[in-house]
C-alpha cells in the first residue's frame, strides 16, 4: 500500500509540473525538459497538457522558421506585384528544395512568412510566445494579405489583428478566418470588396491522392460557376436514373461528374494533342500480372498504386495507354532509338519514367512537360534516355536561363545544383510506385 502511495504521489508531482512547463514561456529550456518526459508514463490528465506544451512549442518554433524563411527568400517577391500570390525564381526552389516541397507549397510558405514578418507583428509576437498555434496564425496572414496588399491602413490592421488574437483564444482557425473576414468587411469595405472581386483569380482544381484505390478532387470556383458544375451533375443524375439503383445521391454525383469527363475526354482527344500524342491516360503493369500470371499491383498515373485485376481491366481498354514492364527490374521494355529528335517510342519511355517534371518536390504532370537534354545538344549531349528528362517549362527555364545545373544518371536519377552551389538529389522513380 505504501508503495502505490508513492508512485501515486511522484505522478501528482510529475502532473504538476507538467502544468508548469504547459504555461513556461516557449524556449530551448522548456522544450529540452519536455522531451526528457515520456508521455506514456503521464497520468491521463497529464498527458493532455503535455500535448499542449508541446504545440506551444511548435509555435515557438515555428515563428523562428518564418524569419528563416524570410531571410532566405527576402522580404519582398522579386517579380509580382501581389504580395500574397507572389512569383519567386530562385528564391522559391531553394525553400522548395532545402525543405522537400512542392513550388507552390514553398510559395504558400513564403508568402505566409513574409505576411507575419513584415505586417502582422502582434500575431507573429503570439505565435512566438505560443498564444496561438501555427494554423491560427497563418488564416490571419492568408485572409489580411490581400487588404495588406491594396493599401490597408496600420490602425485597421491593428484593430483586425487585436479581434482575431482574441478570438484565437477559444475558436478553430476556421472560425478565426470568419472574424478576419466579418472585421475586414465592417471597418474596410473598399479594401473588403477589392478582396471579394479579386478572388476570382483563385479559381483552381487540384487533385489529392487518398488511400484504397480513392482520389480527392477540390474545385474552387466563383459561386456562379459551382452552380453551373453541380447543376450539369444533377441533370445527368436525373437523366440517368433507374429503378432499383443502389446507391446514395453522393455516389450518383461522383459517378455522374466521371461520365461526363469521360463524354468530354472523347470529345477531344483527337484533337488536343501533347508530345504528338492525343491526351490519354496511362496505366503501366508487368507482362506477367498482365497476362494473369501473377498479382502484382499496377500503376496509375497520376494516382499510384492499383490493384492487378483493375489494371488489367483498363490496361485492356482503348482509352488507356499500357506499359509493359520487366517483372524483376522494373524497366519498360525496347523503349526505342537515338536520334537528334526524340522517336516517339523513346518520348514514351520518358513520360512514364518521369511521370512528373524531375525538379525536387515538383509535381507538374510530365504529359505537360517539355523534354530536356540535360546537357545540351550543341555542347555534345545526346539524345538519349539518360541525357533526356520531363522538365515543366517553369524549371525548364531556371535550368536554362535561371544558374540551375542538372546532371543526369543512367538510372534515371538526377542531381540539381543551385546558383548558391546546394545538391539536391533526386532518385529514380520505381515504375510501379507513386511519385
Amino acid at each position: 500500500m505504501a508503495q502505490i502511495t508513492i508512485h501515486l504521489e511522484q505522478d501528482e508531482i510529475l502532473a504538476d509540473r507538467i502544468a508548469q512547463l504547459l504555461h513556461a514561456t516557449p524556449g530551448i529550456t522548456a522544450l529540452t525538459e519536455l522531451l526528457t518526459i515520456d508521455p506514456f508514463t503521464l497520468i491521463r490528465g497529464a498527458r493532455i497538457d503535455y500535448l499542449a506544451a508541446l504545440e506551444r512549442q511548435t509555435s515557438w518554433l515555428q515563428a523562428a522558421m518564418q524569419r528563416a524563411i524570410v531571410a532566405v527568400a527576402g522580404d519582398e517577391p522579386t517579380r509580382a506585384e501581389d504580395l500574397w500570390a507572389g512569383i519567386d525564381d530562385a528564391e522559391r526552389e531553394d525553400v522548395a528544395s532545402a525543405l522537400r516541397l512542392s513550388g507552390p507549397t514553398a510559395q504558400m510558405r513564403i508568402d505566409v512568412a513574409r505576411a507575419l514578418v513584415n505586417h502582422l507583428p502582434n500575431t507573429c509576437s503570439a505565435l512566438a510566445s505560443g498564444e496561438i498555434s501555427p494554423a491560427h496564425a497563418t488564416v490571419i496572414a492568408r485572409e489580411t494579405a490581400s487588404a495588406i496588399r491594396d493599401g490597408l491602413s496600420p490602425l485597421a490592421l491593428y484593430e483586425i489583428e487585436e479581434r482575431a488574437l482574441s478570438h484565437a483564444e477559444f475558436h478553430t482557425p476556421a472560425q478565426v478566418a470568419n472574424k478576419v473576414r466579418t472585421t475586414l468587411a465592417r471597418i474596410a469595405p473598399e479594401e473588403f470588396e477589392s478582396t471579394v472581386s479579386k478572388a476570382r483569380d483563385t479559381r483552381r482544381v487540384s487533385c489529392y491522392r487518398e488511400s484504397d484505390g480513392i482520389s480527392t478532387i477540390v474545385a474552387i470556383l466563383p459561386a456562379e460557376d459551382a452552380q453551373i458544375v453541380m447543376s450539369a451533375i444533377e441533370s445527368f443524375v436525373l437523366r440517368d436514373s433507374v429503378d432499383n439503383d443502389d446507391r446514395n445521391m453522393d455516389m450518383k454525383r461522383a459517378d455522374a461528374l466521371t461520365a461526363l469527363a469521360s463524354w468530354a475526354l472523347g470529345q477531344s482527344s483527337d484533337d488536343v494533342r501533347h508530345h504528338r500524342r492525343p491526351i490519354t491516360i496511362n496505366v503501366t503493369i508487368d507482362l506477367p500480372t498482365l497476362m494473369g500470371l501473377a498479382e502484382n499491383p499496377g500503376q496509375l498515373a497520376g494516382y499510384g498504386a492499383i490493384p492487378a485485376s483493375l489494371a488489367r481491366a483498363l490496361a485492356s481498354d482503348g482509352k488507356w495507354r499500357r506499359f509493359i514492364t520487366d517483372p524483376i527490374t522494373g524497366a519498360l521494355l525496347d523503349f526505342g532509338r537515338e536520334s537528334y529528335e526524340p522517336p516517339q517510342p523513346l518520348v514514351d519511355f520518358l513520360l512514364a519514367r518521369d511521370r512528373t517534371c524531375r525538379f525536387p518536390g515538383c509535381r507538374a504532370p510530365a504529359r505537360l512537360a517539355d523534354i530536356d537534354h540535360a546537357q545540351s545538344w550543341e555542347s555534345g549531349g545526346a539524345t538519349s534516355a539518360q541525357n533526356l528528362g520531363a522538365l515543366c517549362r517553369r524549371h525548364h527555364r531556371l535550368k536554362t536561363h535561371g544558374g540551375w545545373q542538372l546532371e543526369s544518371k543512367s538510372d534515371g536519377s538526377c542531381v540539381w545544383t543551385s546558383p548558391e552551389g546546394k545538391n539536391y538529389f533526386v532518385p529514380a522513380r520505381d515504375i510501379l510506385e507513386a511519385v
